[in-house]
């Protein structure tokens, strides 16, 4: 059993194992679950994505963390904090992103994992702000945004997304240290 670096009621926040590369393929190939971002992911692309995570924990000891149901202990997605790599008015800067299989929807999994990755960017790492964006479609990402404490700051075109396309645009979203009131 791998332990877990951060932990909840609920789930395990852990490094990433072999045994999440078929449910993370699969989460990425789900046309719901990849429905504001560009495209689903081939198995090339998740395997890529994988390996820049864990090189991301390696530069900077920290990134996006995989999720485990404690009950279960299933993969079901994962949530953390990354460095964005574009650039934009708002980079450099740290970033809180979540990504849940669509049978981890709508039982709070995101809301409570991103409570406690904001409680170690500020109290573990010593952050002093962390930002998120999405898709303004996005309805459901940016709920999660408010109920974690985080604030609207604007929209912006999102440079690694086609100009032409309906998700380009994007809301950013940003929470101080002096803000964070973590509360389970």
């Amino acid at each position: 059993m791998t332990p877990f670096i951060l932990s909840t009621e609920r789930l395990g926040l852990r490094k990433w194992l072999e045994s999440d590369n078929e449910p993370f393929v699969k989460m990425n190939k789900d046309p719901a679950v990849m429905q504001f971002f560009p495209k689903t992911l081939t198995d090339i692309e998740t395997a890529e994505m994988m390996q820049r995570i864990n090189e991301h924990f390696d530069k900077n000891g920290f990134g996006l963390f995989a999720l485990e149901n404690k009950q279960t202990r299933k993969f079901i997605g994962f949530t953390g904090l990354a460095i964005p790599r574009f650039e934009a008015f708002f980079t450099p800067c740290v970033e809180i992103g979540w990504r849940l299989k669509k049978e981890a929807w709508g039982q709070g999994f995101a809301t409570e994992a991103a409570k406690a990755c904001l409680n170690y960017g500020f109290n573990t790492i010593g952050l002093d702000k962390i930002v998120s964006f999405t898709s303004v479609l996005n309805i459901n990402s940016e709920k999660v945004m408010k109920r974690i404490g985080m604030r609207y700051v604007t929209e912006f075109e999102h440079p690694k997304v086609e100009k032409n396309s309906i998700l380009s645009k994007h809301v950013l979203y940003e929470i101080s240290r002096s803000g964070f009131t973590f509360n389970k």
